[in-house]
């Protein structure tokens, strides 16, 4: 309901509640004035009054749609008598001031006086007759001949000026004193629904615009004040979330910056001392310098490696880098990831194998290509901590009734304890040194992110000394919450 609807029907409630108060206040006035201080002064006689006035009222509307000389018949007059007699009044007939029918006896002076008050004062129905109130009705008619004639109606009333008085008075300050407490009613209730929560809105906008933002704001008032007010905390709490993610990513910037430099730096100290030693002489032979130039090369390499990663995280941090869902036999999916993997591994001595504990076919929706960054970044590590005498890798597949499992599980090293929670960090070692790091530090920051992004989870279970399971938890298809970007 609009406000200025709300305030038109309180303002128009208020007026009925005066009037309906007022009328209540009346009658019990009348009646406790008439037990008390004037008995005759009682709602009988208002209603008299009013029998009266509504009766004469109807004789001389009646009388006006006659002609003149039918007033003047007997069986008219008879009638007539009879209806002024039930109402306690009187009629006469006048042709040219002179009575040519009466009810009753008046004398010749309060016969003309009464022609002339009913006369000179049309806007009145009553007039004084020898110290006496009567209420008075008149007809008047113009005769063909130039005659005027009149009928005149005339009841006799009592008049309890006083009393009547007193009421008027009541009447009038009760309905003004209940008017003004309503309207204060209605404007406290303004006030209190719509006034001061707006009062509090405004002070809670000035705080947010002088960047303020750590005060809540209650949802309080009436209808669209409260829609407000809920508004305006809604508008808060992002603007607070909005400033927390740019200086979360103000501080990601810092640390990628400080992070990236440091690791960046071990690599490039080594290419420049290789070329340095070649360029001083220190490797003389063919061999030894091919045997410079390529750990030269392959320390270039890492820093190409370290930069892309760094590149890809900034991208997926920022959720810039686009995806293509398609629907994926999860099975298959990774037989082809092994045959691109298995050589590499082989040639490094260690076993690659795919374990299949489905029941069927189970789909999932992924982007392959980003899924298979996960898969890479996932193995590389197992790579470089398996056990180099007996290396094994082996890629799980399960599934619960919703998701899809992926376990990649080596025989290597494993993980201390206290580093497992932080090991999907950005720039995170277990080597605090990190002066032996031969990769970005990025890879299962980046796993995670791609993970994340496709609605599923990525943790890892180890062991120290026992080696390390990594899990990826899909849902599959069909269980897809957001569908495909």
């Amino acid at each position: 309901m609009q406000l200025t609807r709300r305030f038109f029907i309180m303002n128009a409630l208020a007026v009925l509640v005066s009037i309906a108060l007022t009328v209540l206040a009346v009658i019990v006035f009348i009646a406790i004035y008439t037990k008390l201080f004037d008995p005759d002064a009682d709602i009988n006689n208002l209603s008299r009054i009013f029998e009266v006035r509504s009766g004469i009222s109807h004789i001389k509307n009646t009388a006006e749609s006659l002609e003149f000389e039918q007033l003047l018949d007997t069986g008219y007059q008879d009638v007539l008598a009879e209806r002024v007699k039930h109402l306690g009044s009187h009629a006469f007939i006048f042709k040219n001031r002179e009575v040519v029918y009466g009810t009753t006896l008046f004398n010749d002076i309060d016969i003309n006086k009464s022609l002339m008050l009913s006369k000179n004062e049309p806007d009145s129905d009553t007039l004084e007759l020898d110290g006496r109130t009567f209420i008075f009705a008149r007809a008047d008619y113009d005769l063909p001949s130039g005659d005027e004639g009149v009928l005149l109606l005339l009841a006799p009333i009592q008049l309890k000026s006083k009393f009547y008085l007193f009421l008027g008075i009541f009447t009038v300050s009760f309905f003004t004193i209940t008017f003004l407490i309503m309207n204060f009613w209605v404007s406290y209730r303004f006030s209190r629904g719509i006034m001061i929560p707006v009062s509090r809105l405004k002070e809670a906008a000035v705080k947010i615009s002088e960047g303020d933002l750590n005060h809540g704001i209650a949802e309080e008032g009436d209808g669209e004040v409260r829609e407000l007010a809920r508004t305006l905390e809604l508008m808060r709490i992002k603007l607070k979330e909005s400033i927390y993610q740019q200086q979360k990513y103000d501080e990601n910037r810092k640390f990628l910056i400080s992070s990236i430099s440091h690791d960046l730096k071990t690599p490039v100290t080594s290419i420049i001392g290789y070329i340095e030693g070649i360029m001083d002489g220190v490797a003389r032979t063919p061999d030894k310098i091919n045997e410079y130039l390529e750990t030269a090369r392959s320390r270039a390499v890492l820093v190409n490696t370290m930069i892309d990663d760094l590149l890809l995280y900034a991208k997926l941090d920022l959720n810039q880098i686009p995806y293509h869902f398609e629907k994926t036999d999860l099975q298959k999916y990774f037989e082809d990831c092994l045959s691109d993997y298995r050589y590499e591994f082989e040639k490094m001595n260690i076993k690659l194998s795919l374990v299949c504990e489905l029941k069927e076919r189970v789909y999932v929706q992924i982007d392959r290509e980003r899924l298979k960054r996960v898969i890479q970044n996932v193995l590389d590590n197992a790579k470089k901590y398996v056990d180099r005498d007996d290396g094994q890798v082996d890629i799980l597949l399960r599934e619960t009734g919703t998701s899809a499992i992926i376990e990649i599980r080596d025989n290597g090293k494993g993980i201390p304890e206290k580093d497992l929670p932080h090991i999907f960090d950005k720039f995170y070692r277990a080597d605090p040194s990190r002066t032996s790091a031969d990769g970005s530090g990025l890879g299962l920051a980046i796993a995670r992110q791609i993970v994340e992004d496709h609605e599923g989870k990525i943790w890892a279970i180890s062991t120290d000394g026992k080696g390390t399971r990594m899990m990826i938890s899909l849902k599959k298809y069909g269980e897809v919450a957001g569908g495909p970007r």
